[in-house]
C-alpha cells in the first residue's frame, strides 16, 4: 500500500512592499517606475504590497495595478488621497505595517520582508526615507543614509569623488543668500569657468531645472529657475565630450559591483532642451538620441566601466547606481554625477543598459530584491 502523505503548504513567498510617488517635483515618474516594476517583478516569487506616498507626504494603500500608474497621453500618473493612511513599525523586531483609519481601530496590513523604494529626489532618494527605514529595522533595496545624501548634493558628491582621486569638472556653488548678498563674487566665479556653463539646482534629479547658459546675460534666469527647484545652486562648466551613462549593480557575498555596458545620450534638438533634461527624458523622447550599447572602443568601454564602479565604492553605495560620465575627445573620462536611485521604467537608460548586457528587467528586479535580502539591517 502506498504511504498516505501529507500535504506540504508552499513556502511563504518574499513580501515586498514596493514604494512610490512622494513630495518631490519627480513624484509623477515614480508612480510611473513602480507601474513597470509592478508589471516585471516575479509574482512566484514574490508577494507585493504597493503603498504609494502622495505630494502632500501621506502613505497609502496604492492599487496593484500596473496599467494604471502608466505615462497617459504626456501625463505622468498621481498617488491619489486616501482616508486610511499605512503606518511603518517603529519598533525593532516588529515587522508589521499598520492602516490607520479615521475612527477605527489600527489593523495590520502586512509583515515587510523588503521595502522597494522607488522614489527619486528630496524625501526620498536623498537618505530621509532611508533613515526612517533604518530606524524601522527593515530590509531595503539601495544605498543608505550616507552614500544616498552625497548622491543627491552635487556639491557634497564632487568633493567626495575628488577626495578619491576620481576626475570631475569645474563648478562652482550658489549657496541661499549668495546671489542677493554677494552677486558680483557669484559673477565673477562663473565667469571664471568659461561658457558655456550648466545651472542646475545642487539637490535634484531627473534635470529639473536645469539650463544651459551660453551669455552671462542668460545667467540670471537660470539661477531663478534652478531656485525654484532648491535654493542651493550648482553651476558647472562645459565638458567637450560625448555624454555616457553606466548601471552598476551591487556585488554578491561581498563581490565587487558590476558594471554594464555602457549607454550614450545625444540630444538632437538642442534649440529647444540644450540639455538631456525632465521634458527630453520622459515627456519628448524624439528629441534625445538614445544608444545602448554605445559605439565605444573596447579600451573606452573598459575604462568607462571601472570609474563608474569605483563612483559607486567612492560614495559607499548600494544596490544600484547609474554613473553620468564624459568621454572627452582625449579620451579622459570626467565624472559628471552619480544617481543612487535611477529612473527605473521598462524604458529608462538604467534597465536598458542591463538589457544590452544580458540581465532582462524582471531578472534585475529580482537581482536588487535578493541583494537587499542579503544585507543585514543596522551598521554594515
Amino acid at each position: 500500500m502506498p504511504q498516505h502523505m501529507e500535504p506540504t503548504s508552499a513556502p511563504r513567498r518574499t513580501r515586498v512592499v514596493v514604494l512610490f510617488g512622494g513630495r518631490s517635483g519627480e513624484h509623477g515618474i515614480s508612480v510611473a517606475t513602480a507601474g513597470g516594476v509592478l508589471g516585471a517583478i516575479d509574482r512566484t516569487r514574490y508577494e507585493v504590497v504597493p503603498v504609494g506616498i502622495t505630494q502632500k507626504g501621506q502613505w497609502v494603500i496604492a492599487a496593484d495595478e500596473p496599467e494604471r500608474w502608466a505615462i497617459t497621453d504626456g501625463r505622468a500618473p498621481q498617488v491619489p488621497e486616501s482616508a486610511g493612511e499605512v503606518v511603518l513599525p517603529l519598533t525593532v523586531g516588529v515587522s508589521t505595517l499598520r492602516v490607520l483609519e479615521p475612527g477605527q481601530v489600527p489593523s495590520a496590513l502586512a509583515d515587510v520582508d523588503v521595502v522597494l523604494p522607488l522614489l527619486h529626489g528630496p524625501y526620498g532618494e536623498d537618505g530621509t526615507l532611508q533613515g526612517l527605514l533604518e530606524l524601522a529595522d527593515v530590509r531595503y533595496v539601495g544605498s543608505g543614509v550616507l552614500a544616498s545624501a552625497v548622491g543627491m548634493d552635487k556639491q557634497f558628491m564632487k568633493l567626495v569623488l575628488a577626495g578619491q582621486g576620481l576626475p570631475i569638472g569645474e563648478y562652482t556653488v550658489i549657496r541661499p543668500g549668495d546671489w542677493d548678498r554677494r552677486r558680483a563674487d557669484v559673477l565673477r566665479a562663473v565667469e571664471a569657468l568659461g561658457l558655456p556653463v550648466f545651472v542646475k539646482p545642487a539637490r535634484a534629479g531627473s534635470s529639473l531645472g536645469v539650463t544651459r547658459v551660453d551669455s552671462l546675460d542668460d545667467l540670471p534666469a537660470a539661477v531663478e529657475e534652478a531656485r525654484r527647484h532648491d535654493p542651493k545652486v550648482m553651476v558647472e562648466a562645459g565638458v567637450e565630450g560625448r555624454e555616457i551613462e553606466c548601471s552598476v549593480l551591487g556585488g554578491r557575498g561581498g563581490a565587487r559591483a558590476r558594471a554594464s555596458l555602457p549607454g550614450e545620450i545625444r540630444v538632437t534638438d538642442e534649440s529647444k532642451h540644450g540639455v538631456y533634461d525632465y521634458e527630453a527624458k520622459y515627456f519628448d523622447e524624439s528629441k534625445a538620441e538614445l544608444t545602448c550599447p554605445a559605439d565605444l572602443p573596447d579600451h573606452l568601454v573598459k575604462e568607462v566601466q571601472e570609474v563608474a564602479v569605483r563612483t559607486f565604492e567612492a560614495v559607499d553605495a548600494e544596490g544600484l547606481a547609474r554613473v553620468d560620465v564624459f568621454v572627452t575627445p582625449d579620451e579622459r573620462v570626467v565624472v559628471n554625477e552619480i544617481n543612487t536611485m535611477p529612473g527605473f521604467t521598462r524604458f529608462s537608460m538604467y534597465p536598458r543598459m542591463w538589457e544590452a548586457s544580458g540581465v532582462s528587467y524582471p531578472e534585475l528586479i529580482d537581482e536588487l530584491v535578493q541583494l537587499a535580502l542579503e544585507r543585514p539591517t543596522g551598521l554594515r
